[in-house]
């Protein structure tokens, strides 16, 4: 075991290798993402986030890139939805096959869907968009009779209709991406858009050699990392993620994590800031979510630190995700916040003693929020009033220090 490889020095290495340390600043939104990871997104604020707090990019160039599609969300690791860059689109769309659709499958199959339905049924959507882009209802239209209700049964397993699963069936192969109507990625209304040439066309990677290219990026956004967080990431089987990440020849460095020798040997030279680096980002950002380890972020003071919760008041350290965004500082979780709508600001409280550079970061977050955001929910589903009694804990707890 390598005693450097602990505590403040680690999470100051994960700080720079997710690049919040400023050294991605003027970079593209495609190359902060193939730098330092895909953004989660789940119809909230965190791909603006991600993109502002690494390289700076404000709501504009980041919706700009998505029409130019030099980044786009589509369904990537273990069938979820990130903010990829075009350069792996087609990893992407290859490693996210097999999740999500294919459950879905099983769940229509039991309501008596056949597969030829669903076929015939993608097919037609298809015919629909050589016409050009269209919403839901109007591929319901089009398709008439192929689409098919489920009856009250299929509501209860949350499949209305067919033509949700024609639809994910699609976006998984390649043949056709949806399309944020308002061209903003914090909000889950879309249009659906035959996707030409299909990604996918050229790519000649198997299963398995996807999946090497998976580890090679995760253990290159986030390493050392663990077998187990890798699985994790990747939806893999322990025994699928092992194979994946043989090839790389990572080398083993402590407590079970791994990373690139070359990366171990630029981490050992690697000398953490020694004046504080305040950075907001929110609760799904690639340091926390990539691994899934909050705990490997926080100071073993804060371990125990009570925060708001889903039921109430709970340990910082019980919390597999933060509930609220975050404030960083070298790598250390070192403070909470979340915006309020109705007095445009941000409610933060923090771990370490209120200084200027820290109001300055909060008062940065907070302007890019309410100048170019409007909210910074953290899924489609956060709204002002759900988020009410989180905010009246920070308040309640103050804004710098204890």
């Amino acid at each position: 075991m390598k005693a450097t490889l602990v505590g403040p020095n680690l999470r100051a290495w994960w700080f720079h290798k997710q690049g919040l340390d400023g050294r991605l600043s003027g970079k593209s939104a495609a190359e902060v993402l193939e730098q330092t990871g895909w953004a989660r997104s789940v119809g909230g604020v965190n791909p603006y986030l991600t993109l502002f707090a690494r390289g700076g990019i404000g709501r504009e160039a980041a919706d700009e890139a998505v029409a130019r599609l030099e980044i786009h969300e589509l369904p990537c690791a273990r069938g979820c939805t990130y903010v990829a860059p075009a350069s792996d689109f087609a990893l992407a769309l290859r490693v996210g096959q097999g999740f999500g659709t294919e459950a879905d499958m099983k769940t229509a199959r039991k309501l008596g869907v056949t597969d030829d339905e669903v076929r015939a049924l993608s097919d037609a959507v298809l015919d629909a968009l050589e016409q050009g882009p269209m919403n839901p209802d109007q591929l319901r239209d089009s398709a008439g009779s192929r689409v098919r209700s489920l009856g009250a049964e299929g509501k209860k397993k949350g499949l209305t209709t067919t033509l949700p699963l024609a639809l994910g069936q699609l976006q998984s192969s390649g043949e056709i991406r949806r399309i944020p109507t308002s061209g903003r990625l914090d909000q889950q209304r879309y249009e659906y858009a035959a996707w030409r040439p299909n990604p996918l066309a050229a790519y000649s990677l198997s299963r398995e050699e996807a999946y090497t290219e998976l580890a090679r990026r995760f253990f290159r956004w986030i390493g050392p990392a663990t077998l187990a967080e890798f699985q994790w990431f990747s939806g893999l089987g322990a025994k699928a993620a092992r194979a994946a990440v043989e090839p790389l020849q990572l080398q083993a460095v402590s407590d079970g994590t791994f990373m690139f020798p070359d990366d171990y040997d630029a981490f050992q030279a690697y000398q953490p800031p020694r004046e504080p680096k305040y950075v907001l980002v929110s609760c799904l950002d690639g340091i926390m979510h990539l691994r899934r380890d909050l705990d490997g972020l926080l100071a073993p003071e804060d371990l125990t630190r009570q925060v708001f919760g889903e039921k109430g008041l709970t340990a910082l350290g019980n919390l597999s995700d933060p509930t609220s965004h975050v404030i960083l500082d070298r790598g250390r979780l070192v403070g909470l916040w979340e915006y309020d709508t109705v007095s445009e600001a941000i409610a933060w409280t923090a771990f370490v003693p209120k200084n200027a550079e820290l109001e300055k970061a909060v008062k940065k977050t907070e302007a890019f929020v309410r100048d170019q955001l409007g909210d910074a929910r953290s899924f489609s589903l956060d709204s002002p009033k759900s988020r009410g009694p989180r905010i009246a804990e920070l308040r309640r707890t103050g804004g710098g220090g204890d």
